[in-house]
């Protein structure tokens, strides 16, 4: 796979799926204009169909330039343990006992805040929960966050440009707040064996420096949404209309997500515990709701067709890497991580052999400070998508709201890593 064609076939093949996802919301519009082909326009304007498509595109074009068998063996050469991952625990972590019980435990500490509730429940959604994805991961915690902040911030009813301030900050949180552990976010989980990152060096060098960026983002945004909050819970959450969940239900599905998390790098382990947690959702219906099997392998899909296309650009990618000096490395990663994923980006990094420890600090830094400038930015990115796209305008999540959403909080982010 190292002929130069493919390479050019690969690296055009990705700028195509980069502008389809930035012109994703078009043909949204589109099918609406055009109703006798609105299928084959909804199916296009679907940020989380695009890099499966345009994966599958490569692979036959893979195909016609160089044979059948290279094309399937580079597919299966490709290591689909995080988008698999990413699959189960939006799964498990979306399930009733589990959200309830962090919605729950919100609720306690809202009443309880010197604050309005609403206004507190929108922080602790904004600050706490990205950063509990050090612990549960990045995936989980944009998984719990959503689906927490979508009754209250993501309706129809408030503004557009509000939304998407919000979206800006819970992405940006989300990417930089996994930093206080070596295993949560997956730009960091790149390089940490390699570099020898335990989590009391990223949480000494990184994690306090996030939690801070955290604090502020949330604070402003909520602040800035305090007008929009009013009745953000009346009504909105039925929870009191559905059976309360036994403890023992809710400790079952805690332990299964927990086992999930401890065998993050070993699918067959946690695809096992995927289908255990399936049979007792079954064998106990009545405490569950619907579990969001579509939207969870529509993120799949997504991750995986952007790890199959990603794997064909290490040739343009790395030598920008490679040549930068730190300060030059930081910027670049932080421009880069908006048109690639930032944990292959890290691990393009991590094979650079003599990398001085200033130039990893900025990658990494910039890496993580930059995930949330786009869907495809970092890992989390395409479930919150998936869970909060209805909120919006044509139910589509737009690329230029979410950049301009995203700018303040990730100069915050950037500047915590910078000068702190």
């Amino acid at each position: 796979m190292t002929d130069s064609p493919i390479q050019w076939i690969a690296a055009a093949i990705f700028a195509v799926a980069l502008l389809h996802t930035f012109t994703a919301k078009q043909f949204e519009r589109l099918s609406h204009r055009y109703p006798e082909h609105a299928g084959v326009f909804h199916l296009l304007g679907e940020v989380e169909v695009v890099f499966g498509f345009w994966a599958m595109v490569l692979i036959v074009s893979m195909a016609l330039v160089v044979g059948g068998e290279p094309a399937l063996e580079y597919a299966e050469s490709r290591n689909y343990t995080e988008p698999l991952f990413v699959f189960v625990v939006m799964v498990i972590a979306a399930s009733r006992p589990v959200l309830r019980t962090v919605i729950s435990t919100v609720s306690t500490v809202s009443r309880i805040a010197p604050v309005r509730t609403p206004l507190a429940t929108a922080w602790l959604g904004l600050a706490a929960v990205p950063l509990l994805g050090s612990l549960i991961t990045e995936p989980a915690a944009m998984t719990i966050a959503a689906l927490m902040l979508a009754p209250q911030i993501f309706r129809p009813q408030v503004p557009e440009r509000v939304k998407y301030l919000a979206l800006g900050v819970l992405f940006v949180n989300v990417s930089i707040g996994g930093t206080l552990t070596s295993y949560a976010a997956p730009p960091v989980l790149m390089v940490a064996t390699t570099w020898n990152w335990d989590s009391a060096f990223m949480l000494a060098t990184f994690g306090w420096k996030a939690a801070l960026a955290v604090l502020l983002n949330a604070s402003i945004a909520t602040y800035l949404l305090r007008s929009h909050l009013h009745a953000a819970t009346e009504g909105g959450d039925d929870a009191a209309a559905e059976a309360p969940v036994p403890v023992s239900v809710v400790a079952v599905h805690v332990a299964l997500l927990a086992g999930v998390v401890l065998f993050a790098h070993h699918p067959v382990v946690f695809l096992s515990l995927f289908l255990l947690f399936l049979g007792f959702s079954q064998a106990y219906e009545r405490f569950q709701s619907q579990l969001i099997l579509k939207e969870a392998l529509l993120v799949g899909f997504f991750l995986a067709g952007l790890v199959v296309l990603g794997g064909m650009q290490q040739w343009w990618l790395q030598p920008i890497v490679s040549q930068l000096a730190p300060v030059a490395l930081f910027f670049g990663a932080l421009g880069l991580t908006a048109i690639t994923d930032n944990a292959a980006l890290t691990y393009l990094g991590s094979l650079i052999e003599g990398i001085s420890d200033a130039s990893k600090y900025m990658l990494v830094a910039g890496a993580v400070a930059g995930g949330g400038l786009t869907v495809i930015a970092n890992a989390p990115n395409p479930a919150g998508v998936a869970l909060l796209k209805r909120g919006f305008a044509d139910e589509t999540i737009g690329a230029g709201g979410l950049l301009l959403g995203a700018l303040g909080p990730t100069a915050i982010a950037a500047a915590a890593f910078m000068f702190l």
